[in-house]
Formats: C-alpha cells, sequence, structure tokens
C-alpha cells in the first residue's frame, strides 16, 4: 500500500518527532516541520484546554507564513497526539478542536477507538496509533487506524519489550499500510535501518529532547547529552505503563533505579494538570536507549540537517555493501 501524500511529499527525511509529555511545545514542532520532518505534540501539553486551540492556531499560521515565503521548501505537516485511554477526561474536547482546525495528523495512544477515527477521517486527517505487539496493531487497523506505529523495545518514554526486529516482522505479516518505527533511533543510519527492516518511517524523539526549542530544562537537555544506554531503566512505577526513563532523574528523585517496585496498572492517570502522570514526568526525565548518539544541545533544524546527512551517507555506505554481494556484476 501506498503511503499517503501527507506522509511523505514534503518530507526532507522519513521521520516523525515524537510527541513527548511537558517537552513538545509549538517551537519544537513548528522547527521540526520548517526543517522538513512531521513535528508533534501531545494535545495535553496545553494546559488549560483553552490553549489546545491557541497551539495549533499557531502552527497553522507559522507554518503558513514559511511556505509563502519558501515555496521551493514548504514544511513538512504537524500532528497532535491524543491519549484514548478512559482515564483521559479531555478527549472528546480536545479531539472536536483537533478535528474542527483540520489537523492532518493525529496520533492517538493508550487504546484504539473506532469514534476517535471516524471523527479524524470526517475532517480529512489521517490516523496512527501506537502499537506495542500485533494484538494491539490488528485491533487498531481493524477499528479503522490508517496507520500504525510500532513502540519496540528502547524506544523513550512509554513503550514496549519487543526487539524492533520482531515488531516490525509480525506488523507486516498482515497490515500493509503505513507503518513508523519507534525504538532507539537517534540518527540517521537508524532511519535507513528502520526502513531496510519493513518501516516507512522513523519515530524519533530522545534526539529533539537535546535542542534549543524543547520544552525540557537546561539539566534534563544535558543528561540526555552526557547519558548512553546503560543509563537507561525500564519501569511502570511512574504511570502505571512501562516505559524507559533515565537513571540519573530516577536517582534525583531519591529512588535506587536499580530496585524500583512494580506499579498497579489499573492506577495509571493521564487526565490534566496535577495528576500522578505529570508530576512523573516532570521529576522522572523519559529517554530512549538510543542516547549514546546524541553529543549536544543545537537547534531543531541542525538536527534535521543532521539526520539527513548521516541518512545520506548510511545510504551510499549500503549502496557500497550490496555491490559486494551482487552476483549479477
Amino acid at each position: 500500500m501506498a503511503l499517503p501524500p501527507v506522509l511523505h511529499e514534503r518530507l526532507r527525511l522519513p521521520a516523525i518527532g515524537s510527541p513527548m509529555f511537558i517537552v513538545s511545545g509549538p517551537e519544537l514542532v513548528i522547527a521540526q516541520c520548517k526543517a522538513g520532518v512531521v513535528g508533534s505534540f501531545p494535545a495535553l501539553n496545553a494546559r488549560p484546554a483553552a490553549q489546545l486551540d491557541e497551539w495549533i492556531c499557531q502552527i497553522i499560521e507559522e507554518l503558513a507564513a514559511w511556505d509563502r515565503a519558501h515555496p521551493e521548501t514548504p514544511a513538512a505537516p504537524f500532528a497532535v497526539n491524543h491519549i484514548s485511554h478512559r482515564t483521559n477526561d479531555r478527549l472528546e474536547h480536545d479531539l472536536e478542536v483537533t478535528c474542527r482546525r483540520k489537523v492532518p495528523v493525529v496520533i492517538t495512544s493508550l487504546g484504539a477507538r473506532k469514534e476517535v477515527y471516524d471523527a479524524v477521517h470526517a475532517s480529512g486527517g489521517v490516523v496512527l496509533h501506537d502499537v506495542i505487539n500485533a494484538a494491539h496493531g490488528r485491533g487498531a487497523v481493524e477499528k479503522g487506524a490508517d496507520g500504525l506505529i510500532a513502540v519496540a523495545a528502547g524506544a523513550g518514554g512509554h513503550a514496549g519489550s519487543l526487539s524492533p526486529f520482531a515488531l516490525v516482522q509480525e506488523l507486516r505479516e498482515f497490515f500493509d499500510g503505513p507503518l513508523v518505527l519507534s525504538g532507539a533511533i537517534a540518527n540517521g543510519r537508524s532511519i535507513l535501518a528502520a526502513q531496510a527492516m519493513g518501516a516507512d518511517l522513523a519515530y524519533i524523539g530522545s534526539a529533539f529532547i537535546a535542542t534549543r526549542e524543547a520544552r525540557a530544562p537546561d539539566a534534563y537537555k544535558q543528561m540526555i547529552v552526557d547519558s548512553s544506554g546503560g543509563d537507561i531503566v525500564y519501569s511502570n512505577l511512574f504511570t502505571g505503563v512501562h516505559g524507559n526513563y533515565l537513571k540519573g532523574s530516577v536517582a534525583a528523585a531519591g529512588l535506587d533505579p536499580e530496585r524500583l517496585p512494580e506499579a498497579d496498572p489499573s492506577k495509571m492517570n493521564f487526565a490534566s494538570g496535577g495528576n500522578t502522570a505529570a508530576k512523573a514526568w516532570r521529576d522522572i526525565w523519559g529517554s530512549g536507549q538510543g542516547v549514546g548518539a546524541i553529543h549536544e544541545v543545537i537547534g531543531a533544524g541542525e538536527r534535521v540537517t543532521q539526520l539527513a546527512e548521516q541518512y545520506a551517507q548510511a545510504k551510499r555506505e549500503l549502496e557500497s555493501k550490496c555491490a559486494l554481494f551482487n552476483r549479477g556484476d
């Protein structure tokens, strides 16, 4: 199945900047889109709820102005992420705003819901749904999701435990539509590897935390730069859903990252401000295992250029390697 135009026509790189709770805001999204990758943010980052409409209008207006001034390099589309879990009491409001403003791409997480997909489709949008296994993928496709985001082991924040190889291969057994891969992707070589594995686009988060536009504390950005894969801990303690976090932030909160207890998944809460999930993301910092590839805090546009150069170099190297095994020559 061909990718819908919105997911390739204006992209400099086959990549989506993943929506990061608290960290992603209009500044980061706009910079990502101008640089040529899909920028995204969680609707719940806009607080109070009325701010969501303001953010979406700001993004639309600034990207339209960019397009008028740079017709040769128009901006990539943007996406809004909705938590579909029953504890999100803002979903109805946020979805109405998203559809009314005709956001081109919607990302849903923690629950596949047909009524959400139907609303997005009615507004002309495309829906991508986060999944951590094939069963979740089948359910989302059956309910109408246009594409899947394979959240594999090593992804920052909420993540699954399956290897990217295993998860992509199982999803491709039954789904030939748009497939995005998340899991320790922090350089251009990894983007190419995601495509070689069977995905269409890469989902990149941690590399954009260490950018000037990210709404992350300076200490968080520096910890991303200073960390490597061994500095990541996988736990469900903080939100009730398993995720990857920086050990340094866990230790700074007075906890032993090597001895974290299990949480009760039924207690998870992703509702509006003041809840335990928001407090967790404020103090306990999410990150993927790919942080070893991130060595400096730079602008989001510079990060995309860096990724694009690495991607092009990786393609040249792969073509050279493949040529060695081409018996037809």
